[in-house]
């Protein structure tokens, strides 16, 4: 792939996740389909404004909420820094985040603030603990929202992408399991700016770059995932992640999209399969399976995302990234960049780091 169409995928991925982020802004947790439907018609096609009492009130259509707030400050940190500074990151959450948060969900940028980051808040600016004390429980997706910049930063240096991606991780989620499937998303995402596809083929790729040391998850099997023979030696870690299943799931929802004989109509209802709520485990399949199955339609990907309801803006968010970095930024509808409030600010800073990818 030449450089140009690399540096289209990584800047298709850093806007394609902004975009999800603020196509969610106005119908974001609603768990009630119907109420759903009666609130914004049959089919949401664009940006649109929350309600009065809803999450989000007062926002515009096409505005950021708190997460695409922080992926924002992440990516500038890593624009103005070369790279992922860590030390930097958190200086700037220190003082351009926390600052505006009150440790209560209705507060902050956004006007909703995440479980994990009022749990990092009240550790660090109640508690007064440092950075690396901070990390607590949360199941969600709320890490990989701001890592993927880190990912597309890190897309060509697998082994430097998932050091980063753990260790900014860690300072608001600490649950291993949860950092293996950030990780794990971070890596599929890399590939995928390189120019690989979201196929049944990429997990043997991510396992590939296990073999290799680069991503440091523990194979428990021979390759193609063939069982140990007798007297096989346990195959030494790799790095501090148990198990490859994290790396395994992209294959199996993508060759559920690709199989003629099963079948999610209308697609949408990929969030009833895989489930509505926030945690990670319900999220990554949905996005997966979505991006694989609108691999080159960007709009279909995310507008599928946003229909399905419950936390559908996290589902569009990380389905923007995966589709955006398949059809690059080029394939991303024009209206959906004009309508993004910041947009032409948003792109400059995707643009600063796609070219140092």
């Amino acid at each position: 792939m030449t450089l140009d169409r690399l540096h289209d995928r990584a800047v298709g991925a850093l806007m394609g996740a902004f975009i999800g982020e603020a196509l969610g802004v106005g119908p974001h947790w609603y768990y009630d389909l119907e109420e759903l439907r009666r609130d914004y018609g049959p089919w949401i096609s664009g940006y649109t404004a929350p309600l009065p009492h809803r999450y989000h009130a007062g926002l515009k259509a096409g505005e950021l909420s708190q997460a695409g707030f922080i992926l924002a400050l992440t990516l500038r940190s890593l624009v103005e820094r070369g790279g992922y500074d860590e030390a930097d990151f958190c200086r700037r959450l220190d003082e351009e985040l926390f600052p505006l948060l009150d440790g209560t969900p209705v507060a902050g940028p956004g006007g909703y603030t995440s479980q994990s980051i009022r749990e990092a808040w009240r550790r660090r600016v109640q508690q007064q603990l440092p950075w690396g004390q901070t990390g607590g429980h949360a199941d969600t997706t709320e890490a990989i929202e701001r890592t993927l910049a880190i990912a597309v930063r890190y897309a060509r240096h697998p082994a430097q992408l998932a050091e980063a991606v753990a260790s900014n991780t860690l300072l608001t989620q600490s649950d291993e399991t949860v950092v293996s499937m950030t990780v794990a998303f971070g890596a599929v995402l890399g590939l995928l700016v390189q120019g690989h596809a979201l196929d049944g083929r990429i997990s043997g790729k991510l396992m590939d770059l296990v073999s290799s040391g680069a991503l440091p998850f523990h194979a428990v099997t021979r390759a193609g995932l063939q069982p140990p023979r007798p007297g096989d030696p346990d195959p030494p870690r790799a790095g501090r992640f148990a198990s490859p299943d994290a790396l395994l799931s992209p294959s199996y929802m993508a060759r559920a999209a690709a199989d003629p004989e099963i079948r999610i109509e209308p697609a949408w209802k990929v969030s009833l399969v895989y489930g509505m709520p926030c945690a990670i485990y319900h999220q990554l399949p949905a996005a997966y399976y979505l991006a694989a199955r609108f691999r080159d339609d960007f709009e279909a990907a995310v507008l599928h995302a946003i229909n399905g309801g419950g936390q559908n803006q996290a589902r569009a968010l990380l389905t923007g990234a995966l589709v955006g970095a398949q059809t690059g930024v080029n394939g991303i509808p024009a209206r959906f960049l004009d309508g993004l409030m910041e947009g032409e600010r948003l792109h400059a800073l995707a643009q600063e780091l796609a070219a140092r990818v």
